[in-house]
């Protein structure tokens, strides 16, 4: 099998283990399928005779793809073995287009990708294509970024002359939810550098994240039977309901934001008369502006206790991770070595920012400048996601020759 033949293989074998993240799981991994697809890269990581290969306690999996430049600093490469549980992610049947020539894409339930909806489309003609059939998730996000990682490993093996310093390889679990970098142990990891394979397109060079909190909100009402309600009930959900209608409706929120503005996001309310939750995402590129965010919250607990009086609203913000750009200043070489990679493969490249956090975020922020890759994902989270193969070929390409720019930099000069 040719090395093209074997990533898309190797693609299609990872996206069909379901491995949705599970927001309501109290365990380490959230989901099965995430140990499971993780027992698999380690018995083909062992197969391709690699170090220090493990699942850990806590199911991230580990090796060590060995260099051939001893003083060069070690590299880290990270991808996420969790796909998102915002769409169907069991069952997953990935259909493979060839060269594709135009137009929209019909997918096996009837649902089409338009090039109306993805633009993007128009920059792929020729491109192989992994689609969903339209009933799930494809889980390109991120088992391209696995699935890309694999065939560095392989074919970094299988080109002994090229030169690299070690070659760091961990997958983590949860990433979808927060919790990719629970169980991250920075000296484990023993590298000077590393970069999440978790973006979309080619040759962008993710540089900043948002920087983001979460925002959990208990309305505690008092349930009684409706028939002797009067002055007694105190309705949970429509204090709930109240406070959302209160947030900024024209701006502040993902469906009017783009570039650099911020937003609330609140995506989860259940509960009922008795008790009501809701959760809200709090999004900024200025770490400053969450505060001001939750100032906002605060405002509108105020005036909803003002019109629901007796619903008792408690606010909990919790810290979920920082813009990367703030640490990434400190080390330009993580970022400017990857562009200089880009300019010499003559793949068009530029510096982008995320409109969410990766693995990478909390990485940079514990000491590891991780930038985020691109990997050929598109329209994630969705029933209508794909994976360009031709992307992962330029993500392949790409980071090899990276690789060797880093082999000619000291290790002394980067701890």
């Amino acid at each position: 099998m040719n090395p093209r033949e074997r990533l898309i293989d190797r693609l299609i074998r990872y996206v069909k283990i379901g491995s949705s993240a599970n927001p309501d799981s109290k365990r380490y991994p959230s989901s099965d399928g995430q140990r499971i697809l993780g027992n698999l890269l380690v018995e083909e990581l062992r197969e391709m005779g690699l170090r220090e290969v493990e699942q850990d306690i806590h199911g991230l999996v580990w090796a060590t793809v060995p260099g051939n430049a001893p003083s060069a600093p070690v590299v880290l490469l990270n991808a996420h073995l969790d796909t998102s549980p915002e769409a169907p992610g069991e069952n997953v049947s990935p259909q493979v287009i060839r060269k594709y020539s135009g137009g929209d894409l019909q997918l096996l339930n009837g649902d089409m990708i338009t090039v109306q909806s993805t633009p993007e489309l128009e920059k792929l003609l020729g491109h192989d294509l992994v689609v969903t059939d339209g009933t799930t998730l494809l889980g390109g996000d991120d088992k391209a970024g696995v699935a890309t990682i694999m065939e560095i490993a392989q074919r970094c093996l299988e080109n002994p002359s090229s030169r690299r310093g070690d070659l760091r390889i961990l997958f983590t679990c949860d990433e979808e939810i927060g919790l990719g970098t629970k169980y991250f142990d920075l000296a484990k990891c023993g590298a000077s550098v590393g970069y999440t394979l978790d973006g979309g397109g080619s040759g962008n060079l993710d540089v900043e994240t948002f920087s983001a909190d979460m925002a959990t909100i208990r309305f505690i009402g008092n349930n009684t039977h409706p028939s002797v309600g009067k002055g007694k009930m105190r309705n949970a959900i429509k204090a709930a309901s109240y406070f959302v209608s209160q947030l900024p409706q024209g701006s502040m929120s993902p469906e009017t934001t783009s570039e650099r503005e911020g937003f609330l996001h609140p995506f989860r309310l259940e509960g009922g008369v008795g008790q009501s939750t809701l959760q809200i995402l709090l999004r900024d590129f200025e770490t400053r502006n969450l505060s001001y965010q939750a100032q906002l919250l605060d405002q509108l607990r105020d005036k909803t206790s003002s019109v629901f009086p007796g619903v008792d609203i408690e606010i909990t913000i919790a810290q979920q991770y920082r813009n990367m750009g703030d640490q990434l200043r400190d080390f330009p070489l993580a970022v400017d070595l990857a562009e200089q990679a880009y300019r010499n493969l003559q793949i068009p490249c530029k510096r982008d920012i995320i409109r969410g956090g990766t693995d990478g975020a909390l990485m940079t922020a514990i000491g590891l400048p991780t930038p985020n890759l691109s990997v050929g994902q598109f329209n994630i989270h969705s029933t209508r996601e794909f994976v360009s193969v031709d992307c992962m070929e330029d993500a392949i390409r790409h980071m090899i020759h990276l690789l060797s720019l880093w082999s000619e930099q000291r290790r002394e000069s980067q701890d």
